[in-house]
């Protein structure tokens, strides 16, 4: 029977439908959610369209699976044994043998192997044109709300407020893993409260401290109009707050500026070419220092110097010998480390007595100078997954085995058999991606895949039982044991190959990043006995990254060095401040634009300094 089936798809497969008969099989087999740009196999050479795309799209991207064809014996053909699990797939089983998709997707691996070599070659073309992302067009965002970050910096600026009045509104979400992502910038009625409130206090400090003069000139309002606005007010505003100055005095005027949409919201994008050299001015100011151009900027947008790319790239390099720059890198950092997660952690007391909230502390500050130091001393960037120093307080050097250093933060070696390197081997990494009483192999394989390699895990299908083996006394068994059950589940294995087997090479550090030699398993004390019992188990801490070639590793810096050479992780550098910067996920219109950048950063030796300055000057789409 199933002869027959085969035989009767083969005779039909040249006349098959691609986007009728065979994409839906993969569409329903998952198959897009990991092989994308973005997807946990962002590192094969199968990348699937947008979910957006045309029919016409996706007929081309049929035909051009030739490449995964093997035209001789088109049954030993990768495209087609991998998802039926024929062959080893890391996404496990997509295909159900003999079902009706099978069948479907072995008569279009037939249809392939027969076409000429001149169809090949025209059908592998679509790969350089989607490489090329020629016919993609962004979406115009011509406005983006200001960052709490931004804001901040803005009346520091500005207006000699170092208080941080945004501190204190309603808190920001992370969305594609950064605050700054346009689509969650709205403003809410609490947050509008909370502008107003600011404002005021703000004006009247500035005033108070002289910024503001009590007493101001007739260009006032046009000065502080243009430092705020980032553009020259038109001649409506220049009216109405005229009026508002002489009625209420300069103060009042700040106030107002202050809540205005024109302050609130930054140009991304000119609807009228007057404005254009403001745009480019708060590109360069907002890319490198998070805030909103100086004096110089204005003056440069107002002489039409901008558009030269000799000037633009002059006046960037002015914007990051500045110190604000080191203060933006310091928040992308944060966010990108995430920061938060280790500073509202929680860890059981009596079994890590070392953590304490000046700990964690710590813990951001080490990491916060750590990328400081590879950025601003045109070290290569890919250090930060092969250094073997700390920044190093009584506090970490007591969580790292490690004597204690004259001065606090002093860059200290770690213990040579540690096996510590880079950020993984630091105990940010390693506490935040823990539970409170326990290591968590998954939570830390999955911060890799997303935040070092940008690939994105898709979340559990709905219904799948989360709970694992419960401890007992008379069955310990270490985490590797107990997550077993993910890779016996079909419904979780497709996942979890690809983020457990990471985790487990980071099982000799505890809850918050001290080595450990074993599995230390702690039972309540059973009746008639005063004190709980103790279980250790041998660690296997064996790991790998599925995906990447020749990644078996057992150390953090063993790690380390696998994610330093591979392209995959250093093109995720480089998305992460695109994201982070532009306020949005990369499409592929900006493949062109970020291709440029990693050629930047690549032939710069990995200098961030490098990196940064190519994405203020760079045009973008």
């Amino acid at each position: 029977m199933r002869f027959t089936l085969l035989l009767v798809t083969a005779l039909f497969a040249p006349a098959q439908d691609f986007g009728a008969r065979v994409y839906p099989v993969l569409e329903k087999a998952g198959c897009r959610a990991c092989h994308t740009e973005e997807g946990v196999a962002s590192a094969t050479r199968l990348h699937f369209p947008p979910a957006a795309a045309s029919a016409r799209q996706i007929e081309a991207f049929g035909r051009s699976l030739v490449e995964f064809i093997e035209p001789a014996e088109p049954s030993r053909s990768p495209l087609w044994r991998k998802p039926t699990g024929r062959s080893p797939h890391a996404g496990g089983l997509r295909i159900a043998v003999d079902s009706p998709g099978d069948h479907a997707l072995h008569g279009w691996v037939l249809a392939l192997s027969r076409l000429s070599g001149a169809e090949r070659v025209e059908a592998l073309g679509y790969r350089a044109r989607e490489a090329s992302g020629a016919g993609y067009a962004v979406a115009p965002i011509y406005l983006r709300r200001l960052s709490h970050a931004e804001y901040n910096n803005i009346v520091r600026d500005l207006l000699g407020d170092t208080s941080q009045p945004a501190s204190g509104f309603p808190p920001e979400d992370f969305v594609n893993g950064f605050k700054t992502q346009y689509q969650a910038q709205s403003i809410s009625p609490l947050l509008m409260e909370a502008y107003s409130a600011a404002a005021e206090k703000v004006a009247r400090n500035a005033l108070r401290r002289g910024i503001v003069p009590a007493k101001p000139s007739a260009r006032f309002v046009a000065d502080f109009g243009l430092r705020l606005f980032r553009r020259p007010l038109t001649a409506t505003e220049l009216k109405r707050y005229q009026a508002l100055l002489a009625s209420g005095g300069s103060a009042l005027v700040i106030e107002a500026m202050l809540q205005s949409s024109a302050f609130l919201f930054r140009l991304e994008a000119a609807n009228e070419p007057a404005l254009e050299p403001y745009v480019i001015a708060s590109r360069l100011s907002f890319t490198l220092w998070a805030s909103a151009p100086d004096d110089a900027l204005l003056a440069a947008a107002g002489r039409g110097e901008l558009q030269d790319p000799v000037a633009r790239l002059r006046h960037a390099q002015r914007l990051l010998a500045d110190d604000r720059a080191r203060g933006n890198i310091d928040e992308f950092t944060a966010q990108w480390l995430r920061f938060d997660r280790i500073l509202g952690a929680v860890k059981e007391r009596r079994r890590f007595p070392l953590f304490s909230r000046e700990a964690a502390v710590a813990m951001t500050e080490e990491a916060r100078r750590f990328v400081g130091d590879l950025a601003w001393s045109d070290r290569s960037f890919m250090e930060l997954f092969t250094d073997p120093h700390g920044y190093m307080t009584s506090d970490l050097a007591a969580i790292y085995g490690a004597p204690a250093p004259e001065l606090e933060y002093s860059r200290v070696a770690f213990p040579l058999q540690s096996g510590r390197a880079g950020i993984l081997g630091q105990a940010l990494f390693l506490a935040s991606t823990a539970k409170p009483d326990d290591t968590s192999p998954t939570a830390r394989g999955l911060f890799v895949r997303e935040q070092l390699l940008c690939q994105h895990v898709p979340p559990p299908p709905p219904g799948v039982d989360t709970n694992l083996p419960v401890l007992s006394e008379a069955k310990p068994l270490t985490n590797k044991q107990r997550l077993a059950v993910h890779l016996s589940n079909s419904s979780c294995a497709g996942c979890h190959t690809l983020i457990d087997p990471i985790g487990f090479g980071f099982e000799k550090f505890d809850a918050i990043g001290s080595r450990r030699e074993t599995a230390r398993l702690v039972f309540a004390a059973r009746k008639g006995n005063s004190a709980p019992s103790t279980v250790e188990l041998p660690l296997e801490t064996q790991g790998y990254v599925a995906g990447l070639a020749d990644s078996a590793f057992d150390t953090p810096a063993q790690l380390g060095a696998i994610l330093a050479r591979s392209p995959v992780c250093q093109d995720c550098i480089v998305r992460q401040i695109f994201r982070y910067t532009l306020g949005r996920m990369e499409t592929p219109a900006d493949r062109r634009l970020l291709r440029h950048l990693f050629s930047r950063f690549r032939d710069s030796q990995f200098r961030f300094k490098e990196l940064m300055l190519a994405l203020a000057v760079e045009e973008r789409n």
